[in-house]
């Protein structure tokens, strides 16, 4: 096995379940995501692979029916599959969070009625927080939930959800709304939001009563997987479906779980960084250029080592921040920071191999095309890098405040 984002310290289960999901990937992944992301085909069999593996329940709980592993497990296994195709790493990794979601929040009856499911596959998680209008602007949130009447149970629900990953083959998804009659007087705007945990059929159009998914967003890259908007025109819910239970903590509950969605979005760019270096450093190897191989050129060269440091350096940060929140401690810093420099450097390799490629790489014959257009989404998805760097700056400065 090669020494790039080698992780120290895994058991003998963890090493074999890696094995197969990286056979998994080679085999079944990597030789046809190029012909199915050219035609933006959802990966439907890949998709079957993976519910007979139990990916979709690696981290649910063995009570709930999966296999209770790690966030370090499940991140490897991820940067496993973003090597093969991104896309496929991106329809598990929503459904993650969904999970993740009802495991730390949810009541217990939720967890029972949702997480067998969820871990067998039957029930597909997406979560929406943006919209067309406010980014990564959380608080500028227009959607709203409001009380059919004093003290009912009923709910309904107005506005229009942007940019979700699984919007079409998703049946379960978490949704934050504004609740602002719930809320005291001058409380701040993030105690004013609640998610709701809308169940629909797969497909577009007129899903629910109420509930549109209008198509397929047209994207530049990372095909196959369906981004869509979701449109609530009074779509009617109850309280029973409110993450938790109690209105006013959407805010934090979503928090929670981009901050998991961040370390797996690191994991991500590793995945997809190190395919680029694997195909950078072949074919150095075999492309000829002044009667030697361009590998033999320090210019390749140079850029060789550099592909594989910024990869090596990324995989480890991100493998931090996973342990991290394994011990139940507040990781922010290390996930925002692991999300950044993984996502930078990733757009960076990609780039690089794409220059050694030359002429070919602009190609879409050859692999490092399609990485080209994936790579850019990392920079944006589950926070920008600004974000990113706004967050890791602030953690800084209360752990570095001057005293007296």
């Amino acid at each position: 096995m090669a020494r790039l984002q080698h992780t120290d310290g895994l058991t003998e289960e963890q090493g074999e379940l890696l094995k197969l999901v990286r056979e998994f990937v080679d085999e079944q992944i990597i030789p046809v995501a190029t012909e199915l992301e050219h035609r933006d085909e959802y990966p439907t069999e890949i998709v079957e692979g993976m519910k007979e593996m139990g990916i979709f329940g690696l981290m649910i709980p063995e009570e709930y029916g999966g296999l209770g592993e790690s966030l370090l497990t499940y991140a490897l296994t991820v940067e496993e599959i973003a090597r093969g195709w991104m896309s496929v790493s991106g329809i598990i990794n929503t459904h993650f969070i969904v999970a993740y979601m009802l495991l730390q929040h949810g009541t217990e009856e939720q967890k029972r009625k949702y997480l067998p499911r969820m871990a067998t596959g039957e029930v597909r998680g997406a979560f929406s927080m943006s919209e067309p209008g406010c980014g990564s602007d959380v608080s500028g949130i227009r959607t709203k939930a409001v009380r059919t009447g004093d003290g009912s149970d009923e709910w309904t629900i107005n506005g229009q959800k942007m940019w979700l990953t699984n919007g079409g083959s998703s049946t379960l998804v978490a949704v934050l709304t504004k609740t602002d009659a719930e809320a005291d007087e001058g409380a701040s705007v993030y105690k004013k939001m609640t998610t709701f945990l809308v169940e629909k059929t797969p497909g577009f159009g007129e899903v629910e009563p109420g509930l549109t998914v209008p198509g397929k967003i047209e994207k530049m890259g990372y095909k196959g997987v369906d981004t869509t908007e979701l449109v609530f025109d009074g779509y009617t819910t109850t309280t029973d479906q409110i993450l938790g239970g109690v209105p006013g903590k959407g805010f934090y509950q979503m928090m929670d779980g981009v901050e998991v969605g961040r370390v797996n979005v690191a994991a991500r760019a590793c995945g997809v960084a190190v395919r680029a270096f694997e195909l950078g450093i072949a074919y150095a190897q075999q492309r000829e250029t002044f009667g030697k191989k361009i590998a033999q050129h320090q210019a390749v060269l140079f850029r060789l080592a550099e592909m594989a440091t910024k990869c090596e350096a990324a995989h480890q940060m991100m493998v931090k921040a996973a342990r991290i929140k394994d011990k139940g401690e507040r990781n922010d810093l290390e996930a925002g920071m692991a999300k950044y420099l993984a996502s930078e450097y990733c757009a960076e390799v990609v780039e690089d191999s794409f220059r050694i490629h030359g002429g070919y790489g602009y190609s879409k014959e050859y692999e490092i095309e399609r990485l080209y257009r994936e790579a850019p989404m990392l920079l944006i998805g589950e926070g920008t890098a600004d974000i990113q760097r706004m967050i890791i700056g602030r953690r800084l400065l209360e752990d570095y405040a001057l005293k007296g």
